[in-house]
């Protein structure tokens, strides 16, 4: 648990990492959708949001001019890191915060109600070290997608375990249990921040492919805020780009 200062509100920050090298889509940070950079979309629905500050971590001029561009505020990061978690570190280090919320910067229609929510969380309850986002979901339509991460959680809500396996396995077909899609949203307090970085990739971690394992194998607990349906969704591949401007022809 982290210690808090009574006299003073927790101060939030939302970084949102934004490299330029994505492996299935180079560059798509300044892809454009409907007029506009994927990455300010990101970062003005993020400003809507009850946070203390926006910033924007990345390895790259190009992403920062534009960040810089249309008045955005980022932090230039090294190229090296293997994740985003690691970039939003070297970001935040030396930025006066209590609490960081992860939010992608491939996620241009991210729900403001559910980073709120999020941030509440933590605001609300001090024994919350991490936290995420779950969706109840549809067996059927989750359950044998690799790319669709399933989180077990327990009765009050805590993560047990996260897996791209249908989990839990309804063995019975009682169809009674629920399966919970993860969101790929996160919160930390300063301290488990700078803690999970340090720690090194965990067996779990390395056999799912699943970075947040590495919290739970060494006992950090991750609490999920549930959400009705899904928010928004990411931008991996030109594919999804032209899924995303069909959907914003319409909002």
């Amino acid at each position: 648990m982290s210690n808090i200062n009574s006299t003073s509100k927790p101060k939030v920050i939302i970084c949102i990492p934004a490299r330029y090298g994505s492996t299935r889509f180079p560059g798509k940070s300044l892809a454009i959708l409907a007029g506009k950079p994927i990455i300010q979309w990101v970062y003005e629905r993020a400003k809507k949001a009850k946070a203390d500050d926006v910033i924007i971590a990345t390895d790259n001029e190009k992403i920062a001019e534009t960040v810089k561009g249309f008045g955005g505020k980022s932090i230039m990061t090294s190229p090296d890191h293997i994740s985003g978690t690691d970039r939003i570190w070297e970001a935040v280090e030396k930025v006066d915060c209590d609490i960081v919320i992860n939010v992608q910067g491939d996620e241009p229609l991210i729900d403001i109600a559910t980073i709120d929510r999020l941030i509440d969380a933590l605001l609300n309850n001090s024994e919350i070290e991490m936290g995420t986002v779950a969706v109840k979901s549809d067996r059927d339509t989750i359950g044998k997608d690799p790319n669709a991460v399933k989180v077990v959680l327990t009765s009050n809500n805590y993560a047990i375990y996260f897996s791209r396996s249908e989990v839990p396995y309804d063995r019975n077909k009682t169809g009674n249990y629920p399966i919970y899609l993860h969101m790929g949203i996160y919160a930390f307090r300063r301290d488990i921040l700078k803690r999970f970085v340090e720690l090194e990739p965990s067996p779990l971690e390395k056999c799912e492919s699943l970075e947040q394992l590495r919290a739970l194998d060494n006992g950090i607990k991750i609490y999920a805020i549930i959400s009705e349906e899904k928010n928004g969704f990411g931008i991996d591949t030109p594919e999804d780009l032209a899924r995303a401007e069909e959907v914003f022809k319409h909002l």
